[in-house]
């Protein structure tokens, strides 16, 4: 029997290209052409032939003979253009860009419907972390309401080393960098872009409504303190960057990505250095949650060869490929505004050492609505300013807000905002 060749082009031979590369060696997926940036750097691949290496990625997109385009360079030019110029002409497209999606990926998947071609993107969300396709299939049935997840290995890694270590941020940031775990520019993961992106992804397909990039709140782990994890452990908690999307009974969306204290009894909270993990919650299945490496060479290039091997198995059998992965969102969903959710709070106040701060403290909080679990002084400074931990019991973020500016009206210097873990009645808790 004549086999049945499925020629690809990848656009990028990085790390990830070179994992898919590898692993489609000998199968009946060739790779016919590969654009990287330089063709004479030296490749840890081995029997690659050269001649397949071009430094222009539009020779891939315009080639009749290549059926799908691999995406593996990220960022958005000139990936976007050139995604757009291979779907028209007629080629499927597996992607791990995440910053693409999140930002044009409605453009992008109406295009690639007019002209009958599949994106698929297993890699963009989750590294090697099957959950894209399961959603989309085997979830089908699930009206899912809920996502809490570790969508990122550099900030996740950070995180875990200032828990052991009781080390600063800065020290480990370093460290991390030294290791190859953070970029020298750390910006799209410390300040929680890269998550960001990927939650936006993941909330539209959970929740059938497109989800807006510009309408996600984010916020980073640049401001996470030694003392404040030491306080975390004291109270029963871990912090982790959480990407998060809620979906409450009229049908708004809260998502954002943030730092929060997780309850050690979480499965989240044992999420630790570069592991990522998601939590979904829906009817009927419950919660499920999936956990593994959100990186690297053979993990992500797992995610794109699925994709590829799913495409493959459908061309030449049928005139529509692949229906219940391809997009099907009619609407935007309605958003929750941060200012309009309800949680609880984690706060590190250093106050001056004056008789009543504390009560002034739990004044401000009652006058705004903020009903206190906790209120601890643990030790006073040479400087007779003493650090005060409070927790809050659910409140709005607005009152919270309000009375922060009012506590700091007073020369005490609020230090620390975290959202703790648990879910209010207009979305999640933080």
């Amino acid at each position: 029997m004549e086999r049945n060749i499925i020629k690809i082009g990848l656009i990028g031979l990085g790390t990830v290209g070179s994992g898919v590369f590898k692993c489609l060696q000998g199968t009946d997926i060739k790779v016919v052409k590969a654009a990287v940036r330089d063709v004479s750097k030296p490749r840890n691949i081995e029997n690659l032939d050269q001649s397949i290496l071009t430094q222009d990625p539009y020779e891939i997109v315009n080639d009749p003979e290549i059926q799908i385009v691999a995406e593996l360079i990220g960022g958005i030019n000139p990936a976007f253009d050139l995604i757009k110029t291979a779907i028209k002409n007629g080629k499927h497209i597996v992607t791990a860009n995440k910053e693409l999606l999140a930002k044009h990926g409605e453009e992008l998947f109406n295009l690639a419907e007019e002209h009958n071609r599949v994106i698929l993107y297993e890699a963009a969300i989750a590294g090697g972390i099957p959950i894209i396709m399961p959603v989309k299939t085997i979830l089908a049935g699930n009206k899912i309401n809920k996502i809490e997840a570790i969508l990122n290995g550099t900030t996740n890694y950070i995180l875990t080393k200032m828990d052991m270590q009781g080390a600063s941020y800065d020290d480990v940031l370093k460290e991390a960098q030294t290791l190859g775990y953070a970029e020298a520019d750390p910006t799209g993961d410390v300040e929680g872009f890269d998550a960001a992106y990927k939650i936006t992804t993941l909330a539209t397909i959970a929740f059938g409504k497109r989800v807006k990039i510009e309408n996600v709140y984010r916020e980073g782990i640049t401001k996470i303190k030694a003392k404040d994890m030491k306080a975390a452990n004291e109270l029963g908690y871990k912090i982790k960057l959480i990407a998060s999307a809620y979906m409450n009974e009229e049908g708004k969306a809260d998502v954002r990505v943030h730092p929060m204290l997780v309850s050690k009894k979480s499965t989240l909270a044992h999420i630790d250095y570069v592991t990522n993990a998601v939590s979904l919650s829906g009817h009927p299945v419950g919660d499920i949650t999936l956990s593994g490496p959100g990186a690297g060479e053979f993990p992500t290039a797992s995610s794109v060869i699925g994709d590829i091997l799913a495409i493959a198995s459908e061309i030449n059998t049928t005139d529509y490929l692949l229906p219940m992965m391809r997009c099907h969102h009619g609407e935007n969903a309605q958003m929750i505004d941060i200012a309009d959710t309800c949680n609880k709070y984690y706060i590190s106040i250093n106050a001056k050492n004056n008789k009543g701060v504390i009560g002034k403290i739990g004044t401000i909080c009652a006058e705004n609505n903020i009903s206190l679990a906790s209120i601890m002084q643990k030790c006073v400074s040479e400087d007779n300013t003493a650090d005060i931990t409070v927790i809050t019991e659910l409140c709005l973020e607005k009152n919270l807000q309000n009375a922060i500016k009012l506590i700091e009206q007073d020369g005490n210097k609020v230090e620390s905002l975290i959202r703790v873990q648990e879910r209010g009645s207009n979305g999640f808790t933080r």
